[in-house]
């Protein structure tokens, strides 16, 4: 299994020094390889010190490509992105990941994913769970990094919004549900994502299972909430620190490194602050970098951890092997 460790240089930190800090460090074909084996049988586990991660895949959206994704790059350029990358051009494919964090026998769910809601090829996590032997029932706590459909539809039934898992804590950052609830928070959006917003104020204010906290601040067991905005106006990170080791859950912070690791500037349509999440993107990698921490995404290439390297004024990233 994987063993994630402040203290050991991973291998692409050896790779910047073979090659020299100034030297261009490329990401080859072997993206397109990552986690084939793990994605057929749904999930993947690994450790972070004491506390076992469960990767489960929740499907991969084929997007198409629209001038508007990226705000300040052309689809030829995304494209030549995705080529350097070994990935698929005719679309851009961005893989969905969910995370499950056993501490100590309880089970801490960071985001619950699309719920079979959002796109046809996204299919939710409940049965790959339990395939990997989790009970939904048992998840004590969802730590929930931001309100977009991908991250938070797994929460809600079909239909009928009843939750899925009525008897687990809700942890969010106050920032982001505030902003999604404000009064006149709909009608202020463009019309494309009032749906969304209208759903959320449906349901969530007549839950009472939300924790809303605010500024950095433990969480679970050896997990810290990060406030990380740009993405949305609370979009959050978390840190898993286990003794020795540590695990940035970056989420939406760096969402599809192909993309964003050579071009850590370029702008996602979905950022809700453009600047601010490049900011915000920055400081976290920088800080994974600086303590020799792997990193999580939920975009990732699955299992969705890898490793960051600085390459000039950019980075590259390695996704794990499996």
């Amino acid at each position: 299994m994987l063993q994630i460790s402040r203290r050991t240089f991973v291998a692409s930190s050896a790779l910047t020094a073979a090659v020299g800090i100034g030297s261009k460090l490329l990401i080859g074909p072997t993206w397109a390889q990552s986690g084939s084996s793990a994605r057929s049988s749904g999930f993947y586990r690994y450790k972070v010190g004491t506390v076992e991660v469960t990767a489960l895949y929740d499907g991969l959206w084929q997007k198409p490509h629209d001038p508007g994704f990226i705000r300040n790059a052309s689809i030829d350029e995304t494209k030549a992105a995705l080529a350097n990358a070994g990935l698929e051009t005719g679309f851009v494919p961005i893989p969905l990941t969910v995370i499950v964090l056993t501490i100590n026998g309880r089970h801490v769910m960071i985001d619950a994913g699309s719920g079979n809601q959002w796109q046809p090829t996204a299919h939710g996590v409940l049965g790959t769970m339990q395939a990997a032997g989790i009970d939904p029932a048992a998840v004590s706590t969802i730590l929930l990094s931001h309100f977009h459909p991908d991250h938070i539809f797994g929460l809600m039934e079909s239909g009928t919004n009843r939750p899925v898992f009525p008897d687990a804590e809700l942890v969010v950052s106050a920032a982001e549900y505030r902003w999604w609830t404000e009064p006149g928070r709909v009608e202020k959006l463009p019309a494309e994502r009032r749906a969304l917003a209208q759903r959320i104020n449906t349901v969530f204010p007549t839950w009472r299972n939300f924790t809303l906290v605010e500024g950095d601040r433990e969480v679970a067991p050896g997990i810290h909430l990060l406030q990380a905005p740009g993405h949305t106006a609370g979009h959050a990170a978390f840190l898993v620190d286990s003794g020795d080791h540590q695990l940035m859950v970056s989420n939406d912070a760096a969402y599809l490194p192909a993309l964003l690791a050579p071009h850590p500037d370029w702008q996602g349509s979905f950022d809700l602050d453009g600047p601010l999440a490049v900011i915000t993107r920055r400081r976290l990698i920088d800080r994974a970098i600086a303590e020799n921490m792997q990193v999580c995404g939920s975009h990732f290439p699955f299992p969705g951890v890898g490793t960051f390297v600085r390459d000039g004024n950019a980075y590259a990233f390695e996704p794990v092997q499996v």
